[in-house]
């Protein structure tokens, strides 16, 4: 049976990647550290299943990682695990380095060990697979979309760490010889996402009848991918990209902030309508922008399109009424990950006015 070890594998993508995997008949070893975003409810369907292995533990923990490899002796390692959330990086950098920057180094390192000790068929067939965000490229005009060649030009503390995390994973393969494919991808949403991304967010305060916080004029352009979608991306690099390359990965959608909350409020509208009869858009207020808010995101993916036949199956609007419709379906979810630690607030203002 094949085996891969995931990091982070209790948090959003990572979740969802884990229950594909495990789904399609492949063994997984699930390390996680289970921070704020981390959730093992996500995993709730599989309980007791041979196939799934949790591991609760941190990636800088080399010598654990070192005994997982040993014990598991997986086919692939598949890293998720990261401080994710550009809002929290600029109230808190230092955690955004030392798990993104230190974290993978030190997963890195025993990785490489594990590697270098096998033989044959299992040394040419290891893979090692990191997934990244394309916000390590900066900010794009009006026009024109990021490619797996575009400079590097991280603006946020969130996206500097992963930036040099992608640079340790390149390092790695150059240095060392190691295995390795990245991957770069869009704004991710769907099922199974912590309430204080976008698209959660809003519709957790759009049914608390709270005000829908919009930074600035809410024409920031985000690409949006459905969860889904991403999932099946990873899963053609680690199986059929080439060693050493980076492919991104975009939903072909690119929405301004507003107009993705105006999609969710019309969704709620017709599912679950307020008392008042009045649209939840009249919840919408304009707040100070975040601190660095880059302008514009996109993608081309024409490189994963053209080399793996990845396309992504779900459109904005599909994408969108699914996760609405997920989201008011597991509202017991919800309330369980709002443990007290996080309230809707908002975060990442950096000490600004």
């Amino acid at each position: 049976m094949t085996t891969w070890l995931v990091t982070g594998g209790a948090g959003f993508i990572g979740g969802n990647f884990v229950l594909d995997a495990v789904r399609g008949g492949i063994r997984v070893v699930n390390l996680d550290a289970l921070t704020y975003a981390g959730n093992r409810d996500t995993l709730a369907e599989l309980d007791g299943d041979a196939k799934h292995v949790f591991v609760h533990g941190d990636i800088g923990d080399g010598d654990l990682v070192a005994q997982l490899l040993a014990e598991h002796r997986p086919d692939a390692v598949v890293n998720f695990a990261a401080e994710s959330h550009v809002d929290r990086s600029i109230d808190g950098p230092a955690a955004f380095v030392q798990t993104n920057v230190v974290g993978t180094l030190a997963l890195l390192e025993a990785v490489r060990d594990h590697w270098k000790s096998l033989e044959g068929n299992a040394r040419q067939a290891f893979r090692f697979l990191h997934v990244s965000t394309d916000e390590v490229y900066g900010s794009l005009g009006e026009t024109g979309k990021f490619r797996e060649d575009t400079p590097y030009a991280p603006n946020s503390p969130y996206s500097a760490s992963k930036a040099a995390s992608d640079h340790l994973v390149r390092a790695f393969h150059h240095t060392y010889g190691l295995p390795v494919v990245t991957t770069n991808c869009s704004n991710n949403y769907g099922p199974y996402q912590f309430p204080e991304k976008l698209v959660p967010l809003i519709i957790a305060r759009a049914l608390a009848g709270e005000p829908l916080p919009i930074y600035g004029d809410g024409k920031n352009v985000r690409d949006w991918l459905y969860v889904g979608d991403h999932v099946a991306a990873i899963r053609a690099v680690l199986e059929h990209g080439r060693v050493g390359e980076t492919y991104n990965v975009g939903g072909d959608a690119e929405m301004q902030n507003i107009q993705v909350v105006h999609a969710i409020c019309a969704l709620l509208d017709a599912r679950r309508p307020r008392d008042d009869g009045q649209s939840r858009a009249s919840q919408i207020t304009y707040v100070a922008d975040r601190p660095g808010h880059d302008r514009r995101y996109a993608i081309n993916a024409s490189k994963l399109k053209s080399e793996l036949g990845w396309a992504p199956a779900h459109n904005f609007e599909q994408g969108i009424a699914d996760t609405v419709d997920w989201y008011l379906d597991n509202q017991d979810w919800v309330g369980r990950v709002l443990d007290g630690s996080y309230r809707l607030e908002r975060i990442g203002q950096g000490g600004a006015c």
